[in-house]
């Protein structure tokens, strides 16, 4: 086999989920450029369903999907609606994240529910998904992380703007990253591979001065945009990539390296 046909994704079935979000979006796009069958999830089934139709407008095979991580009945639905339809899930990525917190001063209720759906509702879903892997002895889950979740905060970033970086962020990230290793040696016996993808801030029209900090905090002068995410993700879900497991891959312009 050829180096590029490892790159292929044919016939195989992926599902992501926050796939109609930000980065969700080209996950979702790449993944079905490499011919894969992508079903995109999340609590909004419009968005999925507005989504999963401009991609399908494109000759790409992607399907909505609805999806509430906080609640186990809707997990074990989707997976037993895919079962149904395509009898195997090959990938699962783990994107979706919930941002209720904005400062380090709200109160600890939100804290907690940032916890349900970004750390509890990960674990949940990977599990019920990994069910069918294991059974097939084949499989590949990505969890996307970010880099904020191997350095601390730059405060200075922020300084003028509304702009702020939230605890729980932080906490549940560098947990993702850890807990990336410990599914990786938990299913490696089943021929499951489990890595993880760290990028880096995703412009978003933020506001001119923190641009203007963070380009010259960060290697390559920018922030990322979505095309940035795409390479890696095809490529950890790919067979390029079957000696890769447990591992942390951070796609943020060499920020974390300055």
């Amino acid at each position: 086999m050829s180096i590029l046909e490892k790159f292929k994704l044919t016939d195989r079935v992926a599902v992501v989920t926050g796939g109609a979000g930000r980065y969700g979006k080209f996950i979702v796009e790449g993944l079905a450029e490499a011919e894969a069958l992508v079903y995109v999830v999340s609590r909004n089934i419009k968005n999925c369903e507005s989504f999963a139709s401009e991609m399908q407008r494109k000759n790409l095979r992607v399907f909505p999907g609805y999806l509430d991580m906080g609640k186990t009945e809707s997990i074990v639905s989707l997976k037993d609606k895919i079962l149904k339809e395509q009898g195997r899930i090959d990938i699962l990525v783990n994107n979706a994240v919930l941002r209720p917190m904005k400062h380090y001063e709200d109160p600890i209720e939100v804290f907690n529910l940032s916890m349900e759906i970004n750390a509890t509702g990960i674990m949940n879903t990977t599990r019920i998904f990994a069910e069918e892997m294991m059974k097939r002895k084949n499989g590949v889950i990505i969890n996307i992380s970010s880099m904020m979740g191997v350095v601390g905060p730059d405060f200075s970033l922020y300084e003028g703007t509304e702009m702020d970086a939230p605890p729980d962020y932080f906490f549940h990230r560098a947990g993702l990253i850890s807990l990336t290793r410990y599914l990786a040696a938990k299913y490696a016996p089943y021929g499951i591979r489990v890595n993880c993808i760290s990028p880096g801030g995703l412009f978003n029209n933020q506001p001119k001065l923190f641009l203007e900090r963070y380009n010259k905090r960060t290697f390559l002068g920018r922030m990322a945009n979505g095309e940035d995410i795409k390479g890696v993700a095809v490529f950890l879900a790919s067979d390029a990539s079957s000696y890769i497991t447990g591992e942390n891959i951070l796609v943020d312009g060499g920020y974390t390296q300055k």
